[in-house]
C-alpha cells in the first residue's frame, strides 16, 4: 500500500516553486502531496526584472511572471495564494496559516517542510518613511504602485536612497521616465560591492549621465508637504526636493518565522543549512533562496547573498532531495552584474576589505582595456581590477566597470575562482578571440598578467 507524504512549502517564488516543481518531477501526486503558501498576489516572478519594467525596457508586468498559480496547480501543486504562514510548530510537524482575504486561520501538517521566505527590504525608521510617494521595489505590487505614482505625479524630481544594485538600476529607470534624479547613499562611492576606487568610476559615469550622486551622506528624514505627500529628502546638511522617493537600501533575510521556531540562524540573520540545503539539525526541513546564508568558496565564511540565480539552484536541489533524490549546493563566489544606462558593472570574489577581514594578504592589479580590438568599430573602454593572494597567486576577486561587452567577462573569473586557479593559470586560458569580440589579450587576462607580476614582485 502506497503512503502519501505531504511536502509543505512556505514561499511561492523562485526557491519555493522551483523546489515544488522538481519534487513533483520526482514523485507523482499519489506519492507526494505538495502544498505551497504564498502571501502575495503573484508566484514565480522575476524581482530582478522590476527596474527594467519600470524603465519601459520590459513592456508588461506579465512578462516577468515565469509561471502563474494556475499553471502550478495544473501540475498537482496546491498553491494557496494570499495566504501567510504565521507559525511553524517544529515538534508538531505543522504550520499555521492565515488567509489574508478572509482572515481565516488553519493548521496544516507536514512530513517535509521547505522554508523559502525570501528577504525583506531594509526600511529604516525615519520620519515620513511611510508617506505617499515613497516606494520600495521588492514585489510586482511594489513596481505597479511606483509606476502608478510616476504616471500621476506632476513634478519630475526623484530621489533614490541607496546606491547598490537596486539603487543604480532604479536611477536609470527614473531617468528614462524623464525625472531629474538624485541618489543619496551612506557609502563612500556607489556600489559598495566594489572597492572604492572602482566605485568612483561608477560615480563619475552616473554624473556624466546627468544623475546627481551624493555619497557619504545619511538620510535623516522624509519631508512631507501640507498634503502629506513626500516633498524632499533630508540629510544633516541639506534637503533634496523630491516628488517621488525610491528606497534601494538593500535587503535582509526574512527569517522571523524561523527564529520564532528556534531554527539555527547565522551571523547575517539567515538560516543555516548543510550542503543538501537541509536546515542544520533537522532532517525533514529544508531552506533556500534569500532567507539562507551560503558558503563563500573564496573566504570560507558564510554570507548572505540575495540573488535569483542562487534561489533557483537551491530550489532544484531541495526538490530533488525532498523528492527522494540527491543533490548538493557547494557554495558561491559572489558573482553579480548590473548596469546603469550604458555602464556595465560586475564583480566576483572578494573585495580588498573582504580579504583583510579573513586575514588574507593580497596584491592588486588594475588595467584599462577595450571590449573589442581597439581598431574595430564599437570598441568601448573597460577597467578591470584583480586581487590575488600574495604568496600563492591564488585568484581572490575581480571587478569590472565598462561599456558594452564588459560585465559578462566576469564569468571567466567566476569559473577560475570556483576552480581555485592562480592568476598565472588564468593567463594561459584558451579564450575565444576575434576582433569584434576581444583584443588579442582579453582584458581579464591582461589584468591576470599584471597580477602575476605583482605576486612575483611581492615575493614570499
Amino acid at each position: 500500500m502506497t503512503t502519501t507524504e505531504r511536502l509543505v512549502i512556505i514561499g511561492g517564488d523562485a526557491a519555493g516553486m522551483s523546489a515544488a516543481s522538481q519534487a513533483r518531477r520526482m514523485k507523482g501526486p499519489d506519492e507526494l502531496e505538495i502544498v505551497a503558501f504564498e502571501r502575495g498576489h503573484f508566484s514565480s516572478f522575476s524581482a530582478c526584472g522590476i527596474p527594467y519594467w519600470v524603465s519601459g525596457d520590459v513592456g508588461t508586468r506579465e512578462e516577468l511572471i515565469a509561471r502563474t498559480p494556475q499553471e502550478h496547480r495544473e501540475r498537482a501543486i496546491d498553491l494557496r495564494m494570499r495566504t501567510e504562514v504565521t507559525e511553524i510548530d517544529v515538534p508538531g510537524g505543522r504550520v499555521r496559516s492565515r488567509d489574508l482575504e478572509t482572515g481565516e486561520e488553519a493548521w496544516t501538517g507536514y512530513d517535509k517542510l521547505v522554508i523559502a521566505t525570501g528577504a525583506r527590504p531594509v526600511r529604516p525608521a525615519l520620519p515620513g518613511i511611510d508617506a505617499p510617494g515613497v516606494h520600495g521595489v521588492q514585489t510586482l505590487d511594489d513596481g505597479q504602485a511606483l509606476l502608478d505614482t510616476l504616471d500621476r505625479t506632476d513634478g519630475r524630481r526623484a530621489v533614490v536612497v541607496g546606491a547598490g544594485y537596486i539603487g543604480v538600476e532604479m536611477a536609470e529607470a527614473l531617468l528614462k521616465h524623464g525625472y531629474e534624479v538624485t541618489v543619496v547613499d551612506r557609502g563612500e562611492q556607489p556600489m559598495a560591492t566594489l572597492d572604492p576606487d572602482m566605485g568612483r568610476l561608477v560615480h563619475d559615469a552616473m554624473s556624466g549621465m546627468g544623475i546627481t550622486t551624493v555619497p557619504g551622506t545619511a538620510v535623516t528624514a522624509i519631508v512631507t508637504g501640507a498634503d502629506g505627500r513626500v516633498r524632499a529628502v533630508a540629510t544633516d546638511d541639506a534637503e533634496y526636493p523630491a516628488d517621488v522617493v525610491v528606497l534601494g537600501i538593500g535587503v535582509a533575510p526574512e527569517t522571523a518565522l524561523a527564529r520564532a521556531a528556534g531554527l539555527p540562524l547565522g551571523s547575517h540573520g539567515g538560516l543555516l543549512t548543510d550542503l543538501a540545503m537541509r536546515v542544520r539539525g533537522h532532517d525533514d526541513i529544508w531552506a533556500g533562496g534569500d532567507c539562507v546564508e551560503v558558503l563563500d568558496l573564496v573566504s570560507g565564511r558564510e554570507r548572505h547573498i540575495a540573488l535569483g540565480t542562487h534561489a533557483n539552484k537551491h530550489g532544484q536541489i531541495i526538490g530533488a532531495n525532498a523528492g527522494g533524490g540527491y543533490g548538493t549546493f557547494p557554495g558561491v563566489v559572489g558573482t553579480a552584474v548590473s548596469k546603469v544606462c550604458e555602464l556595465e558593472i560586475a564583480r566576483t570574489g572578494l573585495r580588498e576589505k573582504d580579504a583583510r577581514a579573513v586575514g588574507l594578504q593580497y596584491v592588486t592589479a588594475t588595467i584599462e582595456s577595450t571590449s573589442r580590438a581597439g581598431y574595430f568599430p564599437g570598441a568601448a573602454p573597460m577597467t578591470v581590477k584583480m586581487l590575488a593572494e600574495r604568496r600563492t597567486g591564488r585568484l581572490l576577486g575581480v571587478q569590472i566597470v565598462g561599456r558594452e561587452g564588459a560585465a559578462k567577462r566576469v564569468d571567466i573569473a567566476a569559473v577560475a575562482l570556483t576552480a581555485g586557479m592562480t592568476v598565472e593559470q588564468l593567463t594561459a586560458l584558451d579564450l575565444g578571440y576575434a576582433p569584434p569580440f576581444s583584443p588579442v589579450w582579453d582584458p581579464v587576462q591582461v589584468a591576470a598578467r599584471k597580477a602575476t607580476s605583482a605576486v612575483r614582485a611581492a615575493g614570499a
